[in-house]
C-alpha cells in the first residue's frame, strides 16, 4: 500500500467564486480529455456526471460531519467531492495509475478548503488492509460489477470500524446482496453480507448519470453493520465454507449439496440434523444463523 503518488497531474480549472465544486458532465470529459483517460470495460469504469446523483448517494448513506469515509474506486473525484464536503475525513482507494496520480490536484482545485481532510492509497482494494488516518466509520462507493462482492466482504471483514454502507451496483448484483431466504437470488453474497450487516435495497439509479453509459442499470444497497456476528462458536470461515458448498450445487438438497463438505452424504445428513436443519432442504432457504448452525456441528475430520 501506498498513500497518495508523490507526483499528482496538475489541474488547470480551478473554481472560479460561487462555482459548484463538484463535477458535471463538461468537467468530467475534460478531465478525462487532459489525462488521457478511456473509460475501461475491463475495470468496470463507469464515472458519474450528475451531482444531483452525487448528493443522493451521499443522503442515502446518511454521511454524517464526523463520519470518516473510506471510498473504493473515486475515479476522476464525482462522489470523492460531494462526501468531502460533508464527512470529516475522506480516504479513496483507487487500483488506477493514472487516475490516482491526478485524484489530489483535483481536490486541491475544486476544494481547497477541504484537502487536508482527504487522502489517497493507491492499491488494489482486495490488497487493502489497513488505512492511513483514523479509522473509517463509513463506506461509501460506485463498485465496478466484476468485483463489487469481494471489494465490499473484504472491506467489512478487514475494517470492524465501518459501521455504515452504501454501495452502488450493477442492479443484479444489489437484488443478489440485499434478498433474503426464498428469493431466487438468494444465494453467497446474501448469506455472507448478512454476516456483517442488516442489508437492504437502498434505490435504483439509472443509466444516463454515468459516461459512458452502461448497459445495465444500477442500485443501492445499505448495509449497517451488526453489533456482531451471529451468536455461534464456528469461525466465520467454517461458515462461509458451509455457505459456498451449499449453493456450489444450490438445486441439490443440503444431505447432497453437503457432502463433499462433510466427507460423505450420511455425515452431512447427521450435521444437519444436529443442527435442527432438515436434509431435504436447499441452501437458498437457510438464514445466516442456520448455516452457522450447521457449522458448529461439521464432523471431525
Amino acid at each position: 500500500m501506498t498513500d497518495s503518488p508523490t507526483d499528482p497531474q496538475p489541474l488547470e480549472n480551478p473554481l472560479s467564486p460561487g462555482q459548484d465544486a463538484l463535477l458535471g458532465p463538461s468537467d468530467i470529459r475534460e478531465l478525462a480529455t487532459a489525462l488521457g483517460v478511456r473509460p475501461t470495460k475491463q475495470r468496470g469504469q463507469n464515472f458519474v456526471i450528475d451531482a444531483n446523483t452525487v448528493r443522493r448517494i451521499i443522503r442515502t448513506a446518511d454521511v454524517r460531519p464526523d463520519d470518516v469515509v473510506v471510498e473504493v474506486g473515486p475515479g476522476l473525484g464525482s462522489l470523492t467531492l460531494g462526501l468531502l464536503e460533508t464527512a470529516a475525513h475522506v480516504t479513496a482507494v483507487e487500483i488506477d495509475d493514472t487516475l490516482a496520480a491526478a485524484l489530489p490536484a483535483t481536490v486541491e482545485a475544486r476544494l481547497p478548503q477541504r484537502a487536508q481532510n482527504f487522502a489517497l492509497v493507491h492499491s488494489d482494494a482486495l490488497r487493502v488492509t489497513e488505512l492511513p488516518g483514523p479509522a473509517p466509520t463509513t463506506l461509501v462507493a460506485n463498485l465496478p460489477y466484476n468485483v463489487a462482492v469481494p471489494v465490499l466482504l473484504h472491506m467489512l471483514e478487514h475494517f470492524p470500524t465501518i459501521e455504515r454502507t452504501l454501495v452502488m451496483v450493477q442492479s443484479e448484483v444489489a437484488d443478489r446482496l440485499a434478498a433474503a431466504p426464498g428469493s431466487k437470488v438468494y444465494g453467497v453474497p446474501s448469506v455472507k453480507a448478512n454476516w456483517y450487516a442488516e442489508v437492504k435495497r437502498a434505490g435504483a439509479i439509472g443509466r444516463n448519470v454515468f459516461w459512458p453509459a452502461p448497459n445495465v442499470d444500477s442500485g443501492l444497497v445499505s448495509l449497517v453493520r451488526r453489533e456482531g456476528p451471529p451468536a455461534t462458536t464456528a469461525t466465520r470461515e467454517q461458515v462461509f465454507a458451509v455457505v459456498d458448498a451449499a449453493f456450489a450445487q444450490r438445486r441439490k438438497t443440503l444431505r447432497a449439496a453437503l457432502a463433499g463438505w462433510a466427507g460423505s452424504a450420511a455425515a452431512a445428513e447427521a450435521a444437519l440434523v444436529a443442527a435442527g436443519v432438515s436434509p431435504q432442504a436447499r441452501g437458498e432457504s437457510l438464514t445466516v444463523e442456520e448455516f452457522a448452525a450447521i457449522a458448529e456441528h461439521a464432523p471431525a475430520r
